[in-house]
């Protein structure tokens, strides 16, 4: 019945979805200039390389026109039923730029050749292709209360306020709205161009207005989501440990999504332990759910049997057939088992305005943590693990550490205005042989140039890593040949491009090309594990050969101290012993001047004569008055050698010791008269 149209509609819908073109009436012109040749039309568009794309290009055609075909016949099935029962139900003009007239005029004037193939003469009733508005929810938190919103992506801050106002009887002036992923706003932002997803999470701060008693406990949540919480999450598999800060408020959606981006884990394949069990929402926000401050521990892997199905992700219109009697309601073409994204090969992402990359972004790691989060947001969370960071550090982490470490540096260059980035990005660079391929073999970097003013950076950046040829060879490349993928080996002295990927690829060519830049690679790294493995036995031997001669340095110097302290210590007891003998000599000579002069032997006084036998059996013969102390007689002793405090005075028989008696006392009373003889004993 309307089956002249099938040709049409898949023709156009084609074209559209493998040029990327949203230029309806673009679309249909480039259709009737290559005489509705679908091949002809899209080779005309996408630039080709060796008749690659050509083929491609049949091939996706060939299938998606034949979902189309597939498509079509079941809804001209149901049109036709419908018609059986009313009559009057026709299409009403899909894509025509007249709007439909009434009954009457429609049958008095024909239609025009050019919409006479799209349009039936008919309009009594028709069936009306609407673009839905996109309703975003909202889930605002303010003290003790929470309230729920839903509103379309074309309202304003400032309303959400107002209606925040009617339900929180806060006014609009002394509120803070927070929560938005983009920063502050202000109330005249138009949802839409925050790029917001289909549930968020806000809360309301009133500084001006002081907290009752009543309110106190939400105080508490007002503060602890200013607090800063520090997650440490293990991540099992890598046995590797991250210490993150993160606000809180930040959500658990959004933590799950850093570390999608660390562990290159989709968030839909995370298993988490150690979540407390009030946190059942990712929506929430980290300060109500529940986790420790200031720290808290997680661990993450992968889960071992993902479910089936996919997370939901954001439509940016929907279309629904919508009839003038009640009851008639046509469903979409998901009722169908065929999603319109995956049929022409585009994802949500393609109605997102979001640039992948802030323009003058001064750090760059917050740059491409924009850019990661951009790509997975538009592509979904199977990618490659983007390294988070500076080209210099990239390039430091592939290329300078051991040999066997070491790998290739592949620079993603996104450009948001080829037609060739979406199905590069979603069929090539998120497909799961690649994002393996490149996550073992490559460090990754992406960039985005779509800005003039990220281009001109990216260029200072290769120029100073790469050189200038580089730099001229990226220069070369037109918008329509991006995105590229550069892959980059490190040498010994410069580093070097291997090869320069261009968008119109297919994953079987990409494949190739990353193998045979990976064979160059290992060959060039068989030989600097080797060099490497041959100097580090040199410095082997030749570290095992310094620290045998500094052990033999160290020895001998410890020898030479142990010679030179010996000797010094002889000097010093030499010293030592020439001083006591020189002090010794002084007391001798100073006790043999004291002593009183030898009576004579006619004396008048009684006199005792004493003969003193020394250790070396020398005899001593010296006279001394009776009323001599015995000092007198000691003092004589020592002023020959031998003192008082080394010897002692003994007498033969009976045999006593005279160093034991009274100094003081005479020789008369020691029983030492008229004559005795005694020999000296070195004391013990």
């Amino acid at each position: 019945m309307h089956f002249f149209l099938v040709i049409p509609l898949s023709l156009f819908f084609l074209s559209q979805a493998c040029t990327g073109i949203d230029n309806i009436a673009e679309a249909i012109t480039l259709l009737e200039l290559n005489n509705w040749d679908l091949v002809a039309a899209i080779n005309g568009v996408i630039p080709q390389e060796n008749g690659i794309l050509q083929r491609d290009n049949c091939h996706v055609a060939t299938k998606i026109l034949l979902h189309i075909f597939c498509l079509l016949a079941s809804v001209m099935f149901w049109l036709f039923l419908l018609s059986t029962f009313t009559p009057a139900v026709t299409l009403s003009p899909l894509y025509s730029a007249v709007p439909p007239t009434s009954s009457s005029s429609s049958s008095s004037s024909p239609p025009s050749s050019s919409t006479s193939a799209f349009c039936p003469s008919n309009s009594s009733s028709r069936h009306i292709v609407e673009r839905q508005p996109r309703m975003l929810n909202f889930r605002v938190e303010y003290r003790q209360r929470t309230v729920e919103l839903v509103l379309e992506e074309g309202s304003t801050v400032g309303e959400i306020k107002q209606i925040l106002e009617t339900e929180l009887a806060v006014p609009v002036s002394k509120m803070q709205l927070k929560g938005w992923k983009s920063g502050d706003v202000s109330d005249s932002t138009v949802l839409r161009s925050l790029h917001l997803p289909k549930n968020n999470s806000l809360y309301v701060l009133t500084p001006d207005i002081a907290p009752t008693a009543s309110t106190s406990k939400h105080s508490a949540l007002q503060e602890s989501l200013n607090q800063n919480f520090l997650l440490v999450i293990s991540h099992r598999e890598a046995q590797r440990d991250y210490s993150l800060n993160f606000p809180g408020s930040r959500t658990i959606q959004e933590v799950k999504r850093n570390i999608s981006d660390l562990t290159n884990i989709p968030v839909r394949h995370q298993q988490w332990e150690g979540w407390p069990a009030s946190a059942s929402d990712d929506s929430m926000t980290l300060a109500v759910s529940g986790i420790s401050y200031p720290c808290h521990h997680l661990s993450v892997c992968r889960r071992s049997s993902p479910a089936n199905s996919q997370e939901p992700t954001e439509e940016c219109a929907d279309v629904h057939m919508v009839s003038d009697s009640e009851g008639d309601d046509f469903e979409d073409a998901s009722e169908f088992g065929v999603d319109d994204s995956e049929m022409f090969g585009m994802g949500s992402s393609t109605c997102r305005k979001a640039p992948m990359m802030p323009e003058n972004s001064e750090n760059e790691a917050d740059a491409l943590l924009h850019f990661t989060a951009e790509f997975s947001s538009r592509y979904g969370e199977t990618h490659p693990m983007f390294y988070i960071g500076s080209l210099e550090a990239a390039s430091q982490e592939a290329f300078y550490g051991k040999a066997r470490d070491r790998k290739l540096l592949a620079i993603y260059l996104h450009n948001d205005d080829s037609v060739l980035s979406n199905v590069f990005c979603s069929q090539m660079m998120c497909a799961d042989s690649i994002v393996s391929y490149l996550s073992q073999n490559f460090i990754t970097w992406a960039w985005d140039v779509t800005k003039e003013a990220n281009k001109a950076r990216l260029l200072t950046m290769c120029t100073r890593h790469f050189g200038s040829v580089v730099t001229q060879t990226i220069r070369t490349y037109k918008t329509d040949q991006f995105p590229l993928l550069l892959i980059v080996m490190g040498k010994r002295t410069s580093n070097e491009v291997l090869n320069v990927i261009q968008g119109n690829t297919t994953v079987d060519e990409l494949m190739m090309r990353l193998m045979g830049a990976m064979e160059i690679f290992t060959a060039q790294q068989q030989e600097d594990i080797k060099d490497e493995d041959e100097r580090e036995a040199r410095e082997t031997v030749k570290r095992e050969q310094d620290e045998a001669y500094r052990l033999s340095l160290e020895a001998d110097r410890k020898k030479r101290e142990a010679q030179e302290r010996e000797e010094a210590e002889q000097v010093r007891l030499e010293q030592m012993r020439k001083e006591q003998e020189e002090e010794k000599e002084a007391i001798r000579l100073s006790l043999e001047q004291a002593l009183p002069p030898e009576p004579e032997e006619d004396s008048a006084e009684p006199i005792s004569k004493l003969r003193i036998r020394t250790p070396s059996g020398e005899f001593l013969e010296r006279r001394f008055l009776g009323s001599c102390k015995l000092q007198v007689l000691f003092d004589f002793v020592a002023s020959k050698g031998y003192p008082f405090e080394e010897f002692k005075l003994l007498t033969t028989f009976p045999r006593r010791n005279i160093t034991q008696l009274d100094p003081g006392s005479t020789l008369l009373e020691a029983k030492l008269f008229p004559q005795e003889t005694l020999f000296l004993e070195a004391k013990e």
